[in-house]
């Protein structure tokens, strides 16, 4: 397809799909579920609209409807104090944040607890892949934010579960295949059903693209099995499996500002004399278990997987010559990880109301055997030369907690207590006459307590209240580089320590609509901040206090005519409480963070089987780096305020055994040219992430019912 893509080029694709009968398709538009019952959080499960906190659910519907099914972000901009960025670059992963934790990440996420099926898509550390996540075969997502995720423990600024769909009764098989700009397709195909008591989901996709920018094609394979069964009536077992192959995946960088201005899909120069790439291979399996006694669960589930990645880096020749301490432009690493988790849920009669007890324990481990090298040979760049590095990196957690719900009338209490235990440690095995031994080892212990009530003003309107502490160490990444002229690890770093508070406020209004409005404020102290950054490396230093204060609400309605909407606002004030140095005096703003976001869509069903809808996505500048460019020039400047839209377009058709769906969607509408993620604080100035223009997709599946 053309670099931007035209309107009319999808026009007759529209019509088409507009025009196609939808058979036996469902005559009435699907209903708002807006109350639905979540685990995230109280682990029990609970109806969200009971809870005292922040918590969002995208269902099947609202994830793969009218999307290609390839990126978390897809469906996360819809949820109120969630930053989810796709890059467009493959080789970082998402950028996902919640009410600003998770801003400052280079690459991955941190900050934000990632689980799928019940097993932890973050390492014990706190740094996640979202790219684990498969779309294809989502039931839904639950997305929890504020005081409530500080019992997920280290690193739970926020939660994002992803859970699978289950196997039906009646067995089927389905593909899908979707094409768009930028030669981007994506192929999947699905098998599941129930064979002797035995239920089955099985999928493998294939997603492939040329990119948006130069340098930044990439191609992913993901495979998926899910094995459900009932050894008696009273208990469940279910077996996960999922894996993801991304070889050779071209890294584009960010971009300069100047170079951003001038040609916005192009690349710095270093990008291709190095040939940045990185491959990933991951590979896991779970098992959880789950037994009823009475109106008791119990819980078990237990997990482990390996993950290999090679990252070659565009770190300059000259700077690894000069340093005989450097460790090279190439990160070769292979992770194995594991980890069991039990909880027991007791339910009660206690005091006139109804007590609920959840206890349980975590406890999660990852091994990195972590080797760096040189990114030349001789006169040759990019690719894998000298050893530079050789290390055993190890992370453990142990998580007990405990929390307890009681209602009673138009009252219910919740209280929770975490004590998280976080040892990191490394062994050196590189160890020259230039280069020291880095070994050393650094543990945190922190306890995390949560209170949440709930007041129900009337059947239809609930207010609450709810505050935590919360507690993030750092990553083993952020500890890697002590803060130059020093050198080895960065072991002094302390952990951050949080204080939350939320009040809010949920609202049915009439039988069709829903309002969620919440106000919160963290203030935080010791929060991990970059202190420099240069020669391919960036070190981390402990700030002193910083706040956030902010208000998040999301309205979802069924209007008349085959109508739906929903909007999502959020306005988040995060500065430095205190002066970080000379050059950053109290009330700066912390940098990747939009003050203000706005999401809304308005759907339309106006034939059975067939829904419009358009799209609108507002996000205010964001600053790249702590001086909120004070003296930096353009070289520094904040990537500008946005707003676009996006229309999509989903049909539906039955018959028999069959069902058959189509989509298709236009991004950027308008073909506005903007910067859809920055890098935090990097050393060479390429903070800047273009979006693209106008793009287009379409798509279409097939399903037989046995």
């Amino acid at each position: 397809m053309p670099p931007s893509f035209k309107p009319t080029a999808l026009a007759a694709a529209l019509a088409a799909l507009a025009a196609t009968p939808a058979g036996a398709a469902d005559t009435d538009p699907a209903p708002l579920t807006l109350n639905p019952v979540v685990v995230t959080g109280s682990r029990a499960e609970a109806a969200s609209f009971d809870m005292p906190a922040a918590i969002d659910v995208l269902d099947r519907t609202q994830i793969t409807a009218g999307q290609p099914r390839v990126n978390a972000s897809e469906a996360l901009v819809a949820v109120p104090g969630v930053i989810a960025n796709n890059r467009q670059n493959y080789a970082q992963d998402l950028q996902i944040s919640t009410r600003g934790f998770g801003a400052r990440s280079a690459f991955g996420v941190r900050g934000v607890k990632l689980v799928a099926d019940g097993i932890p898509a973050s390492t014990p550390d706190g740094q996640g892949q979202a790219a684990t996540f498969n779309l294809d075969v989502a039931e839904r997502m639950e997305v929890l934010r504020g005081p409530y995720s500080a019992i997920y423990g280290n690193h739970s600024g926020g939660v994002i579960q992803l859970f699978t769909r289950e196997p039906e009764e009646r067995p089927s098989v389905e593909g899908g295949f979707a094409a768009g700009s930028y030669g981007t397709t994506k192929a999947d195909l699905t098998a599941q059903g129930k064979l002797d008591g035995l239920g089955y989901v099985i999928n493998a996709s294939r997603f492939s693209t040329d990119g948006y920018r130069e340098h930044s094609a990439a191609t992913r394979e993901q495979t998926f099995a899910k094995i459900t069964g009932k050894p008696d009536d009273d208990s469940k077992l279910t077996l996960v499996v999922n894996g993801l192959s991304q070889h050779n995946t071209q890294d584009p960088l960010g971009l300069k500002w100047g170079t951003y201005q001038s040609n916005p899909r192009g690349v710095e120069s270093a990008a291709i004399t190095y040939n940045t790439r990185k491959s990933i291979d991951h590979l896991q399996g779970g098992v959880a278990y789950e037994r009823r006694f009475g109106a008791d669960l119990l819980q078990f589930s237990a997990y482990a997987g390996q993950r290999s990645v090679i990252q070659y880096q565009s770190i300059p020749k000259a700077t690894q010559l000069a340093n005989p301490g450097h460790s090279g432009g190439i990160i070769d690493f292979d992770r194995n990880f594991h980890g069991i988790g039990a909880r027991y849920i007791a339910v009660r009669d206690a005091g006139g109301g109804k007590l609920t007890t959840t206890v349980g324990i975590d406890y999660d481990s990852s091994t990195d055997q972590r080797n760096g090298y040189e990114n030349f040979i001789g006169t040759a760049l990019g690719v894998k030369g000298k050893l530079r590095r050789r290390e055993t990196d190890a992370v453990d957690s142990l998580d007990p907690y405990i929390q307890t719900e009681w209602a009673r009338g138009d009252w219910a209490v919740t209280a929770g207590l975490r004590h998280s235990q976080v040892k990191f440690r490394v062994a050196d095995d590189y160890i020259t006459a230039t280069n020291g031994d880095d070994s050393g080892s650094r543990s945190y212990r922190r306890t995390t307590p949560m209170l949440g009530v709930v007041y129900k003003l009337d059947p239809a309107v609930n207010l609450y209240a709810s505050a935590a502490r919360g507690f993030e160490t750092p990553t083993l990444n952020e500890m890697f580089y002590a803060i130059p002229p020093a050198s080895g690890f960065n072991f002094g770093l302390k952990p951050s320590r949080s204080q939350h508070f939320e009040l809010g406020a949920k609202a049915f209004v009439g039988t069709t609509s829903r309002l969620n409005v919440a106000l919160f404020q963290i203030a935080t102290e010791d929060e991990l901040v970059v202190a420099a950054s240069g020669d391919g490396r960036t070190s981390y230093r402990n700030a002193g206090k910083t706040l956030r204060q902010g208000v998040e609400a999301a309205f979802d309605t069924a209007w008349q005519r085959n109508l739906t909407s929903r909007f999502a606002v959020s306005h988040l004030r995060a500065i430095y409480d205190e002066a970080l140095s000379s050059s950053i005096p109290a009330g700066k703003n912390l940098p990747g963070i939009p003050r203000t976001t706005f999401f809304g869509d308005l759907a339309w069903k106006p034939l059975p089987g067939i829904t419009a809808a358009a799209e609108a996505i507002y996000r205010s500048r964001v600053f790249v780096e702590d001086t909120n460019n004070a003296a930096g020039g353009d070289a520094k400047r904040p990537a500008p305020s946005y707003a676009i839209a996006n229309l999509r377009l989903t049909a539906e058709q039955r018959s028999g055994p069959w069902r058959f769906t189509e989509f298709a969607r236009i991004d950027n509408l308008f073909d506005r040219k903007y910067i859809g993620s920055v890098v935090v604080g990097d050393g060479n100035d390429r903070y800047y992430e273009p979006a693209p223009g106008r793009t287009g997709m379409v798509g279409v599946n097939a399903r037989y019912n046995f």
